[in-house]
C-alpha cells in the first residue's frame, strides 16, 4: 500500500493539539510524545517540534507547531 506521509504527519501535529502543555504566554509549549518515531522525526526536520529522541516523555513544540497545530485541528476536527 502506497502511504501519504503528508497527511499522517499532518493528522499527528493535529492531534498533538490535544496534548499540548506548560505554555507560556501563547508561545511554543511541551506535547506528550507518544506517536510513531519516523513521523515525530519528520515533524522534528519539518520545525514543528524539538528533537523527539531522548528519555524525556515529552517534546517541545515551536511556536510555528503550536500554530499550525491548532489550524490543522480545527481544519480536521472541527464542526
Amino acid at each position: 500500500m502506497d502511504i501519504d506521509t503528508d497527511k499522517i504527519d499532518g493528522y499527528t501535529l493535529a492531534l498533538l493539539h490535544l496534548v499540548i502543555f506548560d505554555r507560556e504566554d501563547g508561545v511554543g509549549g511541551r506535547a506528550w510524545k507518544g506517536f510513531d518515531w519516523a513521523t515525530m522525526d519528520r515533524l522534528h526536520q519539518q520545525g514543528y517540534i524539538g528533537n523527539p529522541k531522548g528519555k524525556a516523555k515529552s517534546v517541545s513544540v515551536t511556536d510555528e507547531g503550536v500554530k499550525k497545530a491548532e489550524e490543522l485541528f480545527q481544519h480536521l476536527f472541527g464542526r
